[in-house]
């Protein structure tokens, strides 16, 4: 590994990432990752609007590790359990972006991608109303939220959301999401 980090690097400027954390995620790690956020967008003269956005796009991506990663740490002397994930973000062709990514279990994922493949195809307009609908209903009990997180993502991206799933095994499989500011 240790020979391969200047490659690890360059791969790194090359895709435009300038912050990036690997492992077992919290929600108190999640401040420490938003503080350094926004340090770098000061340095950058990014403006207010920009970096709430961003900021906005890692805490929702965050808490989607947090709630739905099927890779958990087990419960360490405080009692929590953590769940592991990949949360990016970067610059690249004009726009800021956040890539976030964490195993699922394959029974989900068909759902999920039906989810996202209506999302990414909805306008503004229309993910504006189906964020309206969604919000008078009721949550399931499994959910951890309204289950707004998605198309709220969606409606903020300034470009369609894009997302794949890569196979890991028969029980398994990797999701990324990725979302433009």
């Amino acid at each position: 590994m240790i020979n391969d980090s200047y490659k690890l690097k360059t791969e790194f400027d090359n895709s435009g990432m300038f912050l990036a954390f690997c492992g077992p995620l919290s929600q108190e790690l999640l401040v420490e990752i938003g503080d350094t956020l926004r340090n770098k967008m000061k340095l950058e003269e990014a403006g207010l609007s920009t970096t709430t956005k961003i900021f906005s796009m890692l805490v929702e991506q965050a808490q989607n590790i947090i709630h739905y990663s099927s890779e958990k740490v087990p419960e360490n002397e405080l009692g929590t359990g953590l769940s592991s994930g990949l949360l990016i973000t970067g610059y690249d062709n004009g726009h800021y972006y956040v890539l976030c990514g964490n195993k699922v279990n394959n029974e989900t994922v068909e759902l999920l991608k039906g989810k996202l493949v209506t999302l990414r195809n909805m306008d503004k307009d229309e993910l504006r109303r189906y964020y309206k609908e969604q919000r008078k209903k009721n949550t399931s009990e499994d959910s951890k939220g309204a289950g707004l997180g998605f198309i709220e993502l969606a409606r903020k991206s300034v470009k369609p959301i894009e997302f794949s799933f890569q196979p890991i095994d028969e029980k398994f499989s990797f999701f990324s999401l990725k979302t433009y500011i």
